[in-house]
């Protein structure tokens, strides 16, 4: 089966994205403002560049990618995707569409953007992937990323669609899509990284009124040096503190050995309100 593939931007040059590396960075660090920008974009092109001539009969099924307990900063994305799409379906008297969810079983803590083809194969290739098959049955699912580098995440979806026996007509949908295959695809990395580089840079971020906490932030955090590390926790209110740590267990982050020392931190500020961190 070959899925129709759709992506808003088209990234053929290092110099020209037709959206601004600092906004991606923002993005991938939980701006919930730029996810809603970037979200209704991408419902708004798939609209006019598809949906408007090429009508879909079947239920719609949006589904963003795969997580296990922490969202993606996709996942916010979806979320304004799914808002303005269905503001159109409803003009047109069609029905809105229903949401799914890609469960994985592993977590890692290298930095996938940083990786090449070969090396996001192998870091990922032993992961699977799990969906409730019966409740996708005849509908047309819309599987959501917020970029396609090399195809590894993309390939990964078809595996489990080829291990479930999925007979659905299947969209991939992207914010953004490398398709000069002479660029590195580090490239990730050097947008995602465009306006955070260091741990002190999510201060705006998280106190800007319109934070998202996702899987990237959660992780970088957790992976930065202990002292850099102390002074920020310093500075968070308790509610960040008792998310952060929620979310560390909820994904596994306790069994990372690279984590411990910092988890640890967090544990002991939460037991004991006045411990001093610094």
């Amino acid at each position: 089966m070959i899925p129709f593939t759709y992506s808003l931007h088209k990234i053929d040059n290092t110099s020209h994205f037709g959206f601004h590396p600092d906004d991606y960075s923002l993005f991938k660090f939980g701006d919930d403002l730029v996810a809603e920008k970037f979200g209704k974009d991408l419902a708004d092109g798939f609209i006019r560049d598809f949906l408007s001539e090429n009508q879909i009969e079947e239920q719609m099924v949006v589904i963003s990618s795969p997580y296990s307990f922490i969202p993606t900063a996709t996942f916010a994305m979806k979320n304004y995707f799914v808002y303005q799409l269905n503001r159109w379906l409803a003009e047109q008297g069609m029905p809105v569409v229903q949401e799914a969810k890609v469960h994985r079983t592993i977590t890692y803590k290298e930095d996938y953007g940083e990786l090449s083809a070969e090396e996001r194969i192998r870091l990922i290739g032993n992961d699977s992937f799990h969906i409730d098959k019966d409740f996708l049955e005849g509908k047309t699912l819309l599987f959501l990323d917020d970029i396609k580098i090399t195809g590894s995440h993309e390939r990964m979806i078809m595996k489990m669609v080829k291990a479930y026996q999925l007979k659905n007509d299947i969209h991939m949908l992207y914010f953004a899509e490398l398709v000069n295959k002479e660029i590195h695809p580090n490239i990730e990395n050097y947008l995602n990284y465009h306006k955070v580089k260091s741990i002190f840079d999510l201060e705006e971020i998280i106190n800007s009124g319109h934070f998202c906490m996702n899987t990237r932030i959660v992780k970088y955090i957790l992976n930065c040096d202990y002292n850099s590390f102390a002074v920020f926790l310093g500075r968070q209110d308790a509610r960040f503190i008792d998310q952060l740590y929620d979310l560390a267990l909820g994904n596994g982050y306790h069994t990372i050995e690279a984590y411990a020392e910092n988890l640890e931190l967090v544990k002991k500020n939460l037991n004991n309100k006045n411990y001093k961190l610094i």
